[in-house]
């Protein structure tokens, strides 16, 4: 009886914790937002991994800069006298030659931060453009699917009217055309809804098929001013900091070059050994310097110094074109955005209420189906433009955010 009571209490159990896993795997998974998506992005995109795994060739390479050169041991056995020998080199670089390269090599890494804070923005740019490209594909789907029932309860009305013997048999027809052309389009739109989400997930590191339901609401960026977003573009972009962290690197570069012109030496000591009659044991002491005759290092200082000043140049130049883009960019962004608003709080608005007297009117036989349609069309395409129109306004943001090589408002 004992027995039985804890075989029935652990089948409960069992079933409790299959019932709550069942419903679990049941439940719709929450809505993906832009930040969730961000936050993703930045953590599993596969560019921004690669990018970030420079960071450990750099540490490496400065270990091998920071190491020094190896002694020398030599031993010697000759006829004459002294018969033996042994001798020690100590390689000594002077100069601050190490010290140089341990700079270059920490410059380096800098400016591999900096490649990698690029890369980012890259990241950054590509997923706003595909997640507003599925965010428009959904909304598209929804307002296509939206006009496909409205074509469908305006094809059962034209049938009513028809088998009261109100309208034509050319009002169904009609209305049934009319029915067909709007699921062609949203079956269409589906197409676009899947390509869109494979697009979305191979920037997100996700399956190419999953699901990954998503916020498809349109918000828009508050008004910036021309002048805030080319500061930000000066401040924060992450090509003219790539840019400066090269810079830092090549000056760097510069003074290990000067460096190298600095002579090393290599002292010696030496034991020798059976040199009778004049000495049993013995010694030696000497030094090597290496003469800058014909290799002086001047031409390499040269070098680096036509190639600090190509930087400089290029990073002026990188300057004044970001300045121009970001310029150009706001101005596109901002007209967008009024167009978008008014869409959204003028034209839509009365679109949906030409939309539905039309309908009330049909209904009550004062208007024929050609008027009725014609209708539901204009409203059709003034929707349509209003989500083309929130496209455009998300693309003009996102060749901003390329622009500025940042996103406009600091990531949390």
């Amino acid at each position: 009886m004992r027995h039985a009571c804890w075989v029935f209490a652990i089948a409960v159990v069992a079933s409790t914790v299959l019932t709550a896993a069942a419903d679990e795997s049941q439940s719709p998974a929450a809505a993906l937002s832009y930040r969730a998506a961000l936050s993703r992005a930045l953590s599993a995109n596969p560019r921004i991994i690669a990018a970030r795994l420079r960071r450990p060739i750099g540490i490496a390479s400065r270990d091998v800069a920071a190491e020094r050169l190896n002694p020398e041991v030599r031993v010697e056995a000759s006829k004459e006298t002294p018969k033996e020998g042994y001798t020690l080199a100590v390689p000594l670089e002077l100069g601050g030659k190490r010290a140089r390269r341990i700079a270059v090599a920490d410059a380096v890494i800098a400016t591999g931060d900096a490649e990698l804070n690029v890369t980012i923005a890259e990241v950054q740019a590509d997923l706003r453009r595909a997640f507003i490209a599925r965010v428009i594909a959904e909304n598209r789907l929804t307002l296509l699917t939206d006009m496909q029932m409205l074509a469908q309860r305006a094809r059962d009305a034209a049938q009513a009217r028809f088998d009261a013997g109100g309208v034509p048999r050319l009002e169904v027809v009609q209305a049934q055309l009319a029915l067909a052309d709007a699921e062609n389009q949203a079956t269409a739109a589906r197409g676009t809804v899947d390509a869109t989400r494979a697009t979305l997930n191979a920037v997100l590191a996700l399956p190419l098929d999953a699901p990954t339901p998503i916020d498809t609401s349109l918000d828009i960026e508050p008004a910036l001013s021309v002048e805030t977003v080319v500061a930000r573009a000066r401040q924060s972009s992450a090509e003219l900091l790539a840019i400066d962290r090269r810079i830092d690197e090549q000056r760097a570069r510069v003074a290990l070059a000067h460096a190298l012109r600095t002579p090393d030496v290599t002292p010696e000591a030496a034991l020798t050994r059976r040199a009778q009659p004049e000495f049993d044991t013995g010694w030696r002491a000497a030094i090597a310097v290496s003469i800058p005759v014909f290799t002086t290092h001047a031409a390499g200082v040269r070098v680096e110094d036509a190639t600090l000043a190509q930087l400089t140049s290029e990073r002026e130049a990188t300057a004044a074109r970001i300045s121009g883009e970001v310029t150009a960019a706001a101005a596109v962004a901002e007209s967008q955005r009024l167009q978008f608003v008014r869409y959204r709080d003028e034209i839509v608005p009365q679109a949906l209420e030409l939309e539905r007297m039309a309908e009330d009117a049909y209904r009550l036989g004062q208007t024929n189906i050609a008027a009725y349609l014609q209708a539901v069309q204009s409203s059709r395409d003034v929707r349509l433009r209003s989500i083309q129109a929130a496209a455009d306004l998300q693309n003009a943001i996102a060749d901003l955010e390329r622009a500025i090589g940042a996103p406009i408002t600091p990531t949390p």
